[in-house]
């Protein structure tokens, strides 16, 4: 059984000859070897490639330890490189290469190359990409599985894989794994024994009981407005702690750069400006998100609001939590200002989608309460309720799209 990732791989073919090193990032474990290795090599051999112009190195296997030194890499993939034709140089883990940014560098003056790298989060950060190739580099963002990736290679009930997608998440591993007791024993362990021992041997840090309480403390809270003052007071008032409000924005920064979680600004829509603080954290991955917390907290409508967050990040959005001010009265009668929410603010391009999150719609308060938001957005963008509510996707008298859940996930908007 193979999981396609049709969209990532269109992003490599699209990136063919174009004369930049192509940097596959993303999240452990979301597929990102298998993408370049099996995937990438597949294509390019069904559309005429040779195999001796495939140079493939997995640079995490002990068989290709002396290819770790940057100048025995550099001088065996020059060796390969016989004639005028053109290369494909796949390196895998390549920061597992000491000084790798020369390498890169230097594969950009092979004219008959095209090189294409991924490397572990921990140790080879967008963020990194970005200051040692600036100009020179094209990153392809892996993410996990969508929910349509996910059914498409699954199959079944939809409703059921639904129900798994929302507890044990896309990573492809877990996905193929056939007990609920292996996923979440291999959930809990990758997540403490991979993505966290490698945030805390990168950025060696001393507090490790805090780091991680941290990242529970954001995992019970998805979706809610918050900010390092805030989940500084927490460690203080809960735990006794005395976290410093920068030194909980340095650690979230750190969880940001590691794919784990992903950081959603408040937009103010009217005024069409941003809003510093507080912001919303969503997890790049349910499973991960639900293993921090050993499973305890399931609630449909938390995750239900992650996922459609995801989703939206994965088909290319900017996503930001929409703020809709308006003026009303209070009990007095006096007027006040008052600020609705939108729950996304999806931007592409020329492309806006608002997005509500609402997990039982068929409720006269909460529809009300859901409409008031779009009602006063001055503009004419695309209004979409998603439910987690059965029934076929409708507009309502005005004209807002309502749409459940599983036919927003499984088809374009």
């Amino acid at each position: 059984m193979e999981f396609k990732r049709e969209k990532y791989l269109q992003q490599l073919v699209d990136g063919m000859e174009i004369p930049l090193i192509k940097v596959v990032t993303g999240i452990r474990r979301a597929g990102k070897s298998y993408l370049l290795f099996t995937i990438f090599d597949r294509y390019l051999k069904e559309h005429g490639v040779p195999d001796d112009h495939i140079v493939k190195i997995a640079l995490d296997d002990m068989d290709n330890i002396r290819l770790r030194d940057k100048e025995a890499l550099y001088r065996f993939i020059k060796s390969k490189i016989t004639d005028e034709g053109r290369y494909y140089i796949l390196l895998d883990e390549i920061q597992y290469v000491s000084g790798f940014e020369d390498v890169l560098n230097s594969m950009l003056h092979i004219k008959n190359a095209d090189t294409y790298v991924t490397g572990s989060n921990a140790k080879f950060l967008s963020s990194d990409i970005i200051t040692e190739f600036r100009g020179r580099s094209d990153e392809i963002r892996v993410y996990p599985l969508t929910f349509k990736e996910y059914y498409e290679g699954l199959g079944g009930d939809k409703r059921d894989r639904l129900e798994e997608y929302m507890c044990f998440g896309g990573l492809p591993t877990v996905a193929l794994m056939k007990s609920r007791e292996q996923k979440i024993a291999y959930l809990k362990e990758i997540g403490d024994k991979i993505y966290l021992s490698d945030l805390k041997q990168r950025h060696r840090i001393k507090n490790e009981t805090e780091f991680d309480e941290l990242l529970d403390v954001l995992a019970s809270g998805i979706g809610s407005l918050t900010n390092a003052k805030k989940l500084s007071d927490t460690f203080k008032t809960v735990n006794h702690a005395l976290v410093s409000p920068n030194t909980v924005s340095k650690y979230i920064d750190y969880f940001i750069d590691a794919f784990l979680i992903s950081r959603a600004r408040r937009y103010d829509v009217k005024g069409k400006r941003y809003i510093s603080t507080p912001a919303k954290y969503y997890f790049c991955d349910m499973g991960l998100r639900n293993a921090r917390i050993d499973f305890r907290q399931i609630e449909p409508n938390h995750i239900m609001e992650n996922l459609i967050y995801n989703e939206l990040i994965a088909r290319g959005f900017q996503v930001d939590v929409g703020v809709v001010e308006i003026n009303a009265k209070n009990a007095a009668g006096n007027g006040v200002k008052k600020q609705l929410e939108v729950d996304f603010v999806a931007n592409k391009g020329y492309e806006r989608y608002y997005v509500q999150s609402v997990y039982s719609y068929y409720d006269a308060e909460k529809k009300e309460q859901e409409r008031a938001s779009f009602a006063h957005i001055p503009d004419s963008f695309e209004r979409i309720i998603v439910t987690g509510d059965n029934g076929l996707p409708y507009r309502d008298d005005n004209g807002y799209r309502i749409d459940n859940l599983i036919h927003f996930l499984l088809n374009e908007l």
